[in-house]
């Protein structure tokens, strides 16, 4: 948000209001950051991470004969979940540190980008998602909760690896990059302020991808924290739908510059609604091993109430679920960038979703 004040005929222009500038310490997905010294270095950040909003005019979802063609009012957490996936594979293929300037036509960036257009063909498109929640009895139209938009694939096979100490661990006998989303639920009508503390503590840890959550029936997706705020980047602004292709065109370059939020927002984390998500990637086994530690040694052993539970294996008395939307996964062409430059693709691996 810009702010702009009027004196003596005057429009004087004001910083942002996106991020204090105060000496406390600001998390964006897992970094930290100081905003008195690090504030233009914050917003580069965060402008950097893929913002999926509302669109309009695109391929009616379900068909020719369906009036959706625009997703306002109803797909703000299928957009929430887009994010986090989109963040997922930009750290799994380009780094957590790479960049977006509005110069920036790295053809894997490109590539990521096209796998979220609206239309039918695209694979992480919310035409797919939506279609995707219809087996989990969410119909097209319908407001999906955090606990909808988390799948789970199951891989089969697994073997026992050592974890960093003596636990041994329950992991798949070949890695593949893991995006983990852990739906909760903190309290009934609001957040029990037992739970704030770990809550503002994951998005310390360095495999963090956020928070999915929000309001009821108004979903966000929360990047990072600062004192007791969490920031933001708002799906609901509906924008029109269109093709960024290879950036070469000015409307594909205009285009391209919708997917990027110029400044986030931040609220209270008391105010939001107590049914989150919390998501996590690990590119490797190696960060799992030390995504497993840190939710050991930093939300659970120092919390009087953690927000979870790390268990080596599958409790006993869960019962083996049968997961739809595994199956629909495992038949898609989930991920295919056979043809991206191998010097920007950090794993030979097919990506999964595990919830």
């Amino acid at each position: 948000m810009l702010v702009y004040q009027v004196e003596g005929g005057c429009i004087i222009h004001y910083e942002p209001e996106d991020i204090p500038q105060i000496d406390e310490p600001v998390w964006i997905l897992g970094k930290k950051y100081n905003a008195i010294r690090e504030l233009d270095i914050i917003r580069r950040d965060i402008k950097s991470k893929l913002w999926f909003t509302y669109r309009k005019n695109f391929v009616p979802i379900g068909g020719y004969n369906s009036t959706f063609t625009s997703d306002k009012g109803w797909g703000c957490m299928l957009r929430c979940g887009q994010m986090v996936l989109g963040q997922a594979l930009i750290i799994l293929h380009l780094g957590r540190d790479w960049q977006w300037t509005a110069e920036t036509r790295n053809s894997t960036y490109l590539k990521i980008l096209e796998r979220f257009e609206d239309k039918r063909t695209a694979a992480f498109s919310i035409h797919q998602i939506a279609s995707m929640g219809a087996s989990e009895g969410k119909e097209v139209g319908q407001w999906f909760g955090p606990n909808t938009i988390a799948q789970q694939c199951r891989v089969e096979g697994g073997t026992t690896v050592e974890a960093d100490g003596a636990v041994p661990l329950k992991a798949p006998s070949q890695w593949k990059p893991l995006l983990l989303l852990i739906p909760l639920r903190l309290g009934l009508s609001e957040i029990n302020p037992i739970y704030i503390n770990g809550l503002k503590t994951s998005f310390k840890i360095p495999q963090s991808l956020g928070v999915i959550g929000g309001k009821p029936n108004l979903a966000l997706y929360f990047i990072g924290c600062v004192e007791n705020e969490v920031i933001y980047l708002d799906p609901h602004t509906t924008q029109r739908s269109g093709s960024v292709g290879k950036k070469l065109e000015e409307e594909e370059i205009e285009m391209d510059a919708t997917y990027h939020c110029k400044s986030s927002s931040r609220i209270p984390i008391t105010g939001i609604d107590p049914s989150v998500a919390l998501c996590f990637f690990c590119a490797t086994e190696k960060d799992f091993k030390s995504l497993c530690k840190s939710i050991q040694e930093e939300l659970i052993t120092p919390e009087k109430q953690p927000l979870l539970e790390l268990c080596a294996e599958r409790l006993a008395q869960w019962s083996p679920v049968e997961d739809i939307a595994s199956e629909a996964i495992a038949t898609s062409t989930f991920v295919d960038f056979e043809h991206i430059d191998p010097q920007c693709d950090t794993s030979d691996e097919e990506f999964e979703l595990l919830g």
